[in-house]
C-alpha cells in the first residue's frame, strides 16, 4: 500500500502564492505517475496537475497552466504544486493522487487511473 499525505494549505488573498507538498511512503511503485486534484463541495473533483516520476514529463489543466508549477524531489518521495497568481475559484479541497503507468513515463488526467489518494488539505483564496 501507499499513503499520501497532503500539507501546506491555508488562506491566502488573491495573487498571492501557496506551495502543497504530497508526501509518500509504504510500497515503493516503479514507474509512478504523481497528480493534484481538486475539489469544490457539490461538484465533480477537477483535474490539476500531473508528473512522472520516471521521466518528470508535466501536464496541466488550462486553468492553471502558467500559474501552477508541479515538481517532484524524489530523494524524500515528495511531489510539490506551486500555486502563484491564485483567484478566488482556485479555492477548493486539494488532493493528490498516485498512480502506475501502463508504458515509461506515462501520465493521466483521468482520476480512475490513480490507484491511491491522500485525504486532501484545503486551499481557501480571498478577494
Amino acid at each position: 500500500q501507499v499513503q499520501l499525505v497532503e500539507s501546506g494549505g491555508g488562506l491566502v488573498q488573491a495573487g498571492g502564492s501557496l506551495r502543497l507538498s504530497c508526501a509518500a511512503s509504504g510500497r515503493t511503485i516503479g514507474n509512478a505517475f504523481v497528480g493534484w486534484f481538486r475539489q469544490i463541495l457539490g461538484k465533480e473533483r477537477e483535474f490539476v496537475a500531473v508528473i512522472s516520476l520516471s521521466s518528470s514529463v508535466t501536464y496541466y489543466a488550462d486553468s492553471v497552466k502558467g500559474r501552477f508549477t508541479i515538481s517532484r524531489d524524489n530523494s524524500n518521495n515528495t511531489v510539490y504544486l506551486q500555486m502563484n497568481s491564485l483567484k478566488p475559484e482556485d479555492t477548493a479541497v486539494y488532493y493528490c493522487a498516485a498512480g502506475i503507468a501502463s508504458g515509461y513515463g506515462a501520465i493521466y488526467s483521468r482520476s480512475y487511473r490513480y490507484d491511491y489518494w491522500g485525504r486532501g488539505t484545503q486551499v481557501t483564496v480571498s478577494s
